[in-house]
């Protein structure tokens, strides 16, 4: 059944407007937008409140709409759809749900990837991509940290911020030593001269690794506490990869 909008501005579809691209409310409310995204997060045992979406949309992939439970379903056009959201769009579909809860720290997995400051939400969700595609499924982040479940970190991983388990922790000194106790090995991805090479690095069967700042990469008193600082090989003239294209190299060695 859907709703059909005749008035754009109602109070129903304000949250398709409000929620920008690192918004959330108290309930973990998050807007997903375009099709890829927004059928990942329905084939996955997300809460959904509403869609908005055009008919082309609702048609195209009816088989999959009738397997959630969607409280509304608003039928809109394009064009209106631009006068809800307030600027251009080059999709046609929106869903407005809840994420899913941050898990404690003993429901991380055996592989553990740490992001130490990060504060692109492109860059997280790169590598909650890359995270999904390697099997590295339990993600540690901090508060200034964009959430996967942040819209545009949802949008570049494809929804598949879906598969990865997400833990936010206060303290990053406090988690390096509990991950210790619990007989982790924590690696540090860092460029160092004495660090280990990627192609020589041997992982146990639990490790974190951690990926530091866009630009300050990882302070000094945080190397000291990790186990083994790791490094890319790299031309000489090169100072860094990407850190989403760092993450993604490192993930993969780490899991084969």
């Amino acid at each position: 059944m859907f709703v059909r909008v005749s008035d754009v501005a109602i109070d129903e579809l304000e949250i398709y407007s409000s929620l920008r691209e690192s918004a959330f409310r108290e309930d973990g409310s998050f807007i997903a937008d375009s099709p890829k995204v927004v059928n990942l997060v329905l084939e996955s045992d997300v809460e959904i409140k509403s869609m908005l979406a055009t008919k082309e949309y609702y048609d195209e992939y009816a088989a999959l709409l009738e397997t959630k439970d969607i409280p509304k379903k608003y039928l809109t056009t394009k064009d209106e759809m631009k006068k809800i959201v307030g600027h251009k769009i080059h999709h046609n579909c929106m869903m407005h749900g809840i994420r899913p809860k941050d898990i404690d720290f003993e429901e991380l997995g055996n592989e553990v990837l740490l992001l130490d400051g990060i504060t692109s939400a492109e860059n997280v969700g790169s590598i909650v991509r890359s995270c999904a595609a390697l099997g590295v499924n339990s993600l540690v982040i901090g508060s200034e940290t964009p959430h996967p479940f942040n819209r545009r970190a949802l949008r570049v991983s494809m929804g598949y911020s879906t598969f990865v388990k997400t833990h936010v922790h206060k303290d990053i000194k406090a988690s390096i030593l509990a991950f210790q106790k619990r007989g982790y090995r924590v690696f540090a991805a860092e460029v160092a001269e004495d660090g280990t090479l990627l192609s020589g690095v041997r992982t146990p069967d639990r490790w974190v690794l951690i990926m530091g700042h866009e630009g300050r990469g990882i302070a000094d008193d945080i190397l000291a506490l990790c186990d083994e600082v790791v490094s890319i090989e790299m031309q000489e003239h090169v100072k860094s990869f990407n850190v989403g294209v760092a993450a993604s190299l490192m993930m993969y060695k780490f899991m084969h």
